[in-house]
């Protein structure tokens, strides 16, 4: 086991400019942990509001971690088992796991490094069939739609809202899934389809093809058509966008439906209370258990994961100015030497 490790940091607050690749030293793992040699890491949203001190993100600020800097970004990871804390009996050393790590909170050994400290209930084995580049982009987008619409997974108190976040029943349902061929987005399409339903996908069209093959049954352009003036009659939209736009949506659902943004920033109560639709969040969280269940869907091939684009952990400001430009097919990862 070597005693340094290259690990992506920033020093303080900015741009993808801030990001920094530091000689430091291999995590110790803590008691409940194991110590993962990365081959892959996925890239999420919260990884570049971490970056940029939140400064362009809606998260209520006591939901916003605050690290002591320098630190290292990311939660998303993909590798093999170095080293197993004694109390640890689920991992051997050789396992290859994949996990979204300590999310929501934040640690002292994050994804962008070539070792992590990993809790051991936050990790999966990873699929037999599946590479490190797409389980670590599996992570966080897969528990994300996982938990809006399969099963919230956890009792902990819901941080967004006074209820528990509630999924609902998809088989036979009309869904429409906008932003879905983001990460979260085009994983819920292929979720949705795997349990009954008829779904929608919102996206722009040069991603009509790849969204029709992964299962969406009908298809809306939004450079051309705003799917609020032609849709009707919808059971459920998950609104990867979220933000203070997604009231828009409230009209494209039948009374007794729902709209689950993934984004805070709904601001119209009133009229969903008046037109009898549901309004509910919540926040993803750590759960190796329901990556597992995830595996094998993503082992039988009834979800893909798409990546947008791959670059080596030492780029990672590369990685963070593409998703800076936008309109991301699937997910961006880190490839770990």
């Amino acid at each position: 086991m070597p005693a340094t490790m290259k690990a992506i940091r920033f020093h303080e607050f900015g741009g993808p400019e801030v990001l920094r690749c530091d000689t430091i030293a291999v995590p110790e793992p803590s008691s409940g942990e194991v110590l993962v040699r990365v081959h892959a890491v996925g890239l999420n949203p919260p990884d570049w509001y971490l970056r940029d001190g939140y400064r362009h993100s809606d998260l209520p600020v006591e939901l916003r971690p605050a690290p002591p800097l320098p630190a290292i970004p990311g939660s998303d990871v993909s590798g093999v088992v170095a080293a197993v804390s004694p109390d640890v009996t689920g991992f051997s050393v050789g396992d290859e796991v994949f996990g979204m790590l300590r999310f929501p909170s934040f640690g002292d050994s994050a994804a962008y490094a070539e070792y992590v400290a990993a809790p051991a209930s936050d990790l999966a084995r990873k699929p037999a069939g599946v590479d490190h580049a797409h389980a670590a982009a599996a992570a966080m987008s897969g528990l994300t739609a996982w938990q809006f619409l399969i099963e919230l997974g956890h009792e902990v108190a819901n941080p967004l809202q006074p209820q528990r976040h509630r999924p609902v029943s998809l088989a036979g349902k009309k869904v429409l899934v906008n932003g879905a061929a983001g990460g979260v987005g085009h994983i819920a399409v292929q979720l949705a389809k795997s349990r009954g339903a008829h779904v929608t996908a919102v996206a722009s069209g040069r991603h009509e093809a790849l969204l029709r093959d992964l299962g969406a049954d009908d298809y809306l352009d939004y450079t051309r058509t705003r799917p609020e003036d032609v849709v009707r009659e919808l059971d459920l939209v998950l609104d990867t966008i979220g933000g203070p736009t997604t009231g828009r949506f409230l009209r494209t659902l039948t009374p007794g439906g729902a709209l689950f943004p993934v984004y805070p920033g709904f601001t119209d109560a009133a009229e969903a209370a008046e037109r009898g639709v549901t309004v509910s969040m919540t926040q993803v969280r750590s759960n190796g258990g329901q990556l597992a269940e995830l595996g094998r869907l993503l082992d039988d091939g009834t979800v893909r994961v798409v990546i947008d684009s791959a670059f080596p952990l030492t780029d990672a400001a590369a990685a963070h100015e593409r998703a800076e430009r936008g309109h991301i097919g699937g997910k961006i990862v880190l490839t770990v030497a």
